[in-house]
């Protein structure tokens, strides 16, 4: 992982691994580098990954994953980053913790395809009271973190759904244009491809229909149609998103105040 000013962080054993520094805000003023990353998984990263966090200047690690996702994989991080566990959802309802065999077992079943089922995933994160106690408590280690050279880390399993909302909440209240925002969200895909490809090469080999294959897809990716969901699911039970911000996270104008002093060039 570099010290640049580089938007994709390559790790030995770690994906999705992507600087939130750069983005213009609509008032001309850039998100600073170094200061947010946001990640995939971190149960797997080696001794050298570790010490890359550290070099980085991570000192928060926000992580949104159900209780079950952290005890089948726990984040493997230095002592001296402070841990924070704010699951999004009671259960991971974007399925990217289920192993190959087990979705296999479920798409069987499943009655609901990939898309509409993460959809639903979506509209839950904006309504529900654990998602918005979970991103509340995001934004306070946000605020918290006043050392200019300290990194927030947040993520998920994917690092895509629960973390690409973070993402857009934060660069949102730092007055980012939606439309850099979406394209941030978007990047996803490329990053994972390969990852989606392989799995879907071994789905194929394994039998499983072109219906199953494309809910895989599906659960593997995020889609502009999961982001405008989120987006309509704000507009229609809060107006806006920054009313949802102010409502459903508790983020007053003085904490949007903070936050663009701690996280924009000025």
């Amino acid at each position: 992982m570099q010290q640049t000013n580089q938007r994709v962080l390559t790790m030995d054993h770690g994906y999705n691994f992507r600087e939130l520094g750069g983005y213009q805000s609509r008032d001309g003023q850039t998100v600073k580098w170094q200061r947010v990353i946001r990640t995939g998984t971190l149960a797997y990263l080696s001794d050298h990954d570790q010490q890359s966090l550290i070099n980085y200047g991570v000192k928060f690690d926000v992580d949104f994953r159900s209780d079950v996702e952290v005890a089948q994989a726990p984040d493997q991080i230095p002592n001296n980053i402070l841990y924070r566990h704010l699951p999004v959802f009671a259960d991971d309802e974007t399925d990217a913790s289920k192993s190959r065999e087990e979705l296999n077992a479920e798409l069987k079943t499943r009655q609901k395809n990939g898309f509409d089922h993460m959809v639903e995933a979506y509209e839950d994160l904006i309504v529900e009271p654990q998602s918005h106690t979970a991103y509340q408590n995001f934004f306070a280690t946000l605020l918290n973190n006043t050392d200019e050279k300290s990194t927030v880390l947040f993520h998920c399993t994917s690092g895509k759904d629960r973390t690409g909302m973070g993402a857009a909440f934060l660069l949102s209240a730092l007055g980012v244009p939606q439309k850099t925002i979406k394209q941030d969200y978007l990047l996803t895909n490329e990053i994972l491809s390969p990852l989606v490809q392989k799995r879907l090469t071994k789905a194929k080999n394994d039998g499983m229909t072109e219906t199953n294959l494309e809910t895989i897809k599906a659960l593997m990716s995020v889609s502009s149609g999961y982001f405008d969901a989120a987006m309509a699911t704000i507009a229609k039970n809060y107006g806006s998103m920054s009313q949802f911000l102010n409502q459903a996270l508790q983020l007053s104008n003085e904490d949007i105040n903070d936050l663009k002093k701690l996280y924009l060039t000025h």
